[in-house]
């Protein structure tokens, strides 16, 4: 009897080092590729926000086309279904005899919910699912997930000697698909092209060839010897790995990084920068494990401490904060480049989620689902466990992080040059325009 198999894409775009997708080639006799799409992305959810800006469907698209191009090198082809997974995948099981169904282990609460609904509506089904995302796979860690240590420190002395396992070379052979090739593209969600005019518009292609062209790039240069020292600028594209959107959606395999890291270390020789480079990835892992072992306490209001925040949702601030129309210009400029671009700097995430939760009172979580919908490097551990930890409601143990914005704009931009390249200049309105009864807040 025939084995058919489908493999359920989704932060794993790629054909190298995927041990599930190696697996699936190994056991089956017939493999469908798909992906889903589900279109109540596009509408508004809770926070009247959807969750995928016109940048992040343009990445996706690409990074689409890109792994159906791949496959289809080897004999195989993508399909993309426009539905919820759970239907899409149940409908395709039914109709071709699926017998094995794989998947990259998710650590999102929903994506994993996703999985149990799916595996109780198809009990015959075998499942497989291998870790694709992450560093290190449960197994190696040198703790139980509920031990978990509470804060990143603790994590990094206890895995940062652990040994990462070689990335595995690109699928070479995948069984043919029972079903023909559609015309997934002509369906694919129109979006709206960026009005950003700036020339220096920071531009990232999405797609595994564009990522591994990114990592050889980055390593060819010394740009990682100075890593540390550079981390912190606000733009240009050599002053950090710019690695994260391909990571996110998994056009890149974390291990890979590492691997070209390592490689890089050993002919150019070790500092604290390329260390520093391995450091934010031991928190992205960190994030990653937390967001698994939380599960939907990664979205509360009170975060993982139970510690209410003493903020509220202030519409008009939020709506202000979003386009990058605050009394605050650095904030301003901030937010116009990630609307434009669907990027921003590490240091101008925090920048700008200090200033949220600090200067406007405003609810965390609506940060974290507005960066949700513009980010090209979403990635729903990191998003919402880095914006619990600056909210102080989550891992750090020094309580909620506060920016002096004027000492950030003097620090990093004293001679405003970003602020003017974004067009982040301050118009001289309240805050509000009304006060706490309602009455018109005149300006001047």
């Amino acid at each position: 009897m025939r084995n058919v198999g489908l493999y359920w894409f989704g932060n794993d775009l790629r054909l190298h080092d995927n041990d599930n997708l190696l697996k699936a080639a190994s056991e089956v006799d017939a493999l469908l590729c798909i992906y889903c799409l589900d279109l109540q992305w596009l509408m508004p959810n809770r926070y009247g926000l959807v969750t995928m800006s016109a940048n992040r469907l343009r990445f996706l698209k690409e990074s689409l086309l890109d792994l159906d191009k791949q496959l289809q090198q080897l004999g195989q082809h993508l399909l993309v279904c426009y539905e919820t997974p759970v239907k899409a995948i149940s409908d395709l099981a039914s109709e071709h005899n699926v017998s094995h169904i794989f998947r990259s282990r998710q650590t999102g609460y929903y994506e994993i919910q996703q999985g149990l609904a799916l595996r109780k509506q198809l009990p015959l089904i075998q499942f497989s699912e291998t870790d694709t995302f992450s560093l290190f796979a449960l197994a190696q860690l040198p703790f139980p997930l509920e031990k978990l240590p509470n804060t990143f420190t603790q994590f990094k002395n206890a895995v940062e000697q652990l040994l990462v396992d070689t990335p595995l070379p690109p699928v070479k052979f995948l069984p043919s698909s029972p079903v023909l090739k559609t015309d997934w593209l002509s369906r694919f969600p129109e979006y709206s092209k960026s009005t950003s005019k700036s020339e220096h518009e920071i531009i990232f292609h999405g797609g595994e060839t564009a990522g591994l062209k990114q990592l050889t790039n980055y390593f060819a240069s010394d740009n990682a010897s100075q890593y540390k020292e550079q981390r912190n600028e606000l733009d240009g594209w050599g002053n950090s790995s710019k690695f994260s959107p391909w990571l996110a959606n998994g056009n890149l395999s974390i291990r890979q990084i590492c691997f070209n890291l390592n490689n890089y270390e050993q002919q150019t020789g070790a500092n604290e920068s390329t260390y520093w480079l391995f450091f934010e990835v031991l928190w992205r892992e960190y994030f990653q494990l937390y967001a698994y072992h939380h599960g939907k306490r990664l979205f509360t209001f009170k975060g993982i401490k139970q510690q209410k925040p003493l903020t509220s949702f202030y519409p008009e601030r939020f709506r202000k904060w979003c386009s990058g129309n605050t009394p605050y210009a650095l904030v301003n400029a901030c937010m116009k480049q990630l609307n434009a671009t669907g990027f921003m700097s590490n240091r101008g995430r925090q920048i700008v989620a200090s200033c949220l939760v600090n200067e406007l009172a405003v609810d965390w979580r609506y940060g974290a689902a507005y960066f949700e919908q513009q980010l090209l490097d979403y990635d729903v551990a990191s998003n919402w466990g880095n914006w619990q930890y600056l909210a102080g409601v989550g891992a750090d143990p020094r309580g909620k992080r506060h920016f002096d914005l004027e000492k950030q704009t003097q620090q990093y931009d004293p001679n405003a040059v970003f602020i003017n390249k974004w067009q982040g200049g301050i118009q001289h309105l309240p805050l509000d325009s009304v006060d706490a009864a309602d009455w018109p807040v005149a300006a001047g």
